[in-house]
């Protein structure tokens, strides 16, 4: 079910929050049930043939955290959680790797087909991370978690299930115990309606209308009998660089929003990324939530910087080149990876060398010089993020480069497209992305004004109630699944 449609607006959100406050009433465990029940249903309506193995995860991994947190041996717990995480990354690698490993061998061996016919489970990655932080945080003293409805929804809440945000277990739990989180708060429910409509625009009016500019160019890479050339190519690759940033801040913009809504906060994922000055700042502000879980669960576990710098690069380096392979089975995403793991290493190498960009351009175009050189790093990796030949990403670079000849007329037809200047215009797109507050100041913001009226927070959620269905009626249309929910 996606949160974009009629049936998920109009229909199981109102449904699932009326049940739950109704419940509150009941009992302060009645409404963990509700949650439960809904985010099995909202799972099972996308892919009910693998709902077991959700539910069985679940229950493996709740066992295996009860006997990480006893006072057995650590050498018998070592080898439990060697064990566990195992198993966790074996059903991740069966059903998302499987074919990409399967299709190598066949590639390189000239061997005849190998892959099978494999259902890749629907946020698989998302709730296998999320049950291997509770695991290792287990394993090190860190989580005594008994309750097992708690545990369940910790999974499964279904605003973050599908495409994270990728949770802690410390940052949920206690939410779930606190009581005054099933006490109905005007307040914070017009925050999340406000919080959900804001990524709702980003998905439906934003990103949904980049996706035919960007879709047009790599199509046209793919082809082989035809070549994007300069205006083209680069039209493509901003295109998807917006996209893909509205489409998935839009999706964690609607989860946190719909977490608020039934009173659990939910970690931010993005922090206006594209106004980063350097890649290491990127990072910092893109996919928040899996930059976290990387270094505390992969580079720091690797050795992190404690081992000197040529074993700080190779960890930076396996770090990213790992997050490029979880985003998806190809070696595009493995080369994407590999990128920014160089990246990386160049902006420390930079830093340690105590060179500094004003040095070279000056004081006042030092941050305008470092935002314009990251932001190509990043659009440059996204070529390959996109794309889904290796001659595909080859023929957009090789456009974006110029080597495919430039036409005057493409530009000009670009500048005549009325698309240019409506409300999905690749330039308004671009200027919010470059200068317009992000969503958590907006809610920020509007909590500050709304924080002592109560009459106002009520007229509030109506009207921004109002906004998010208007949007939903007029420019929902294809109803195009988030980019994040292939990974």
């Amino acid at each position: 079910m996606l949160f974009h449609t009629y049936l998920f607006i109009f229909g199981f959100l109102p449904a699932t929050l009326l049940a739950f406050y109704l419940a509150a009433r009941v009992s302060r465990r009645l409404p963990i049930f509700v949650l439960i029940a809904a985010s099995i249903v909202f799972y099972a309506y996308w892919m009910p043939e693998v709902t077991l193995l959700l539910l069985g995860s679940i229950g493996f991994n709740y066992v295996a955290g009860i006997f990480l947190q006893s006072d057995r041996p650590k050498s018998v717990r070592r080898l439990a959680i060697i064990g566990a995480i195992t198993i966790d990354l074996g059903l991740l690698a069966f059903f998302k790797y499987a074919n990409f490993f399967l299709g190598t061998v066949e590639a390189i061996g000239g061997l005849p087909r190998l892959t099978i016919d494999i259902i890749l489970p629907i946020g698989i990655s998302f709730y296998t991370f999320t049950q291997i932080a509770y695991l290792v945080d287990s394993y090190k003293g860190e989580v005594k978690e008994r309750s097992f409805s708690s545990y369940v929804l910790f999974v499964t809440f279904f605003p973050h299930l599908i495409a994270g945000p990728v949770l802690h277990h410390k940052e949920m739990m206690p939410q779930f115990a606190d009581p005054e989180t099933y006490r109905f708060n005007w307040m914070r429910v017009t925050l999340g309606v406000l919080l959900f409509a804001i990524g709702l625009w980003k998905k439906v009016v934003f990103a949904d209308t980049m996706a035919p500019w960007a879709n047009d160019a790599f199509n046209l890479a793919d082809d082989v009998a035809k070549t994007p050339e300069l205006w083209t190519a680069w039209g493509g690759a901003l295109a998807y660089t917006l996209q893909i940033y509205f489409d998935f801040s839009g999706y964690s913009d609607m989860a946190v929003g719909l977490g608020m809504m039934f009173g659990i906060i939910l970690p931010i994922n993005f922090d206006s990324p594209y106004r980063s000055t350097s890649i290491v700042e990127f990072w910092r502000r893109w996919h928040m939530t899996l930059s976290r879980f990387l270094r505390d669960y992969l580079y720091i576990p690797l050795g992190g910087n404690r081992h000197g710098d040529l074993s700080r690069y190779r960890n930076l380096f396996l770090t990213m080149l790992l997050g490029g392979l979880w985003h998806g089975a190809s070696w595009l995403f493995v080369v994407w990876g590999a990128l920014h793991g160089v990246y990386l290493i160049v902006a420390h190498l930079w830093s340690q060398a105590g060179l500094k960009l004003q040095s070279f351009v000056g004081k006042a175009a030092a941050p305008v010089v470092g935002w314009a050189v990251t932001l190509l790093a990043v659009i440059f990796a996204w070529v390959f993020f996109r794309s889904t030949t290796v001659e595909g990403a080859g023929d957009m670079l090789a456009g974006m480069t110029g080597a495919n000849g430039v036409n005057p007329a493409v530009l000009a037809s670009f500048l005549a497209d009325p698309r240019l200047w409506g409300v999905g215009s690749p330039i308004l797109v671009a200027l919010v992305a470059a200068i317009m507050p992000n969503s958590m100041w907006l809610v920020a913001r509007a909590e500050k004004i709304l924080s002592d009226n109560r009459h106002l927070a009520t007229a509030a959620a109506g009207v921004a109630a109002g906004v998010g269905a208007l949007v939903a009626l007029i420019f929902i249309g294809a109803q195009n699944e988030f980019l994040y929910f292939q990974f």
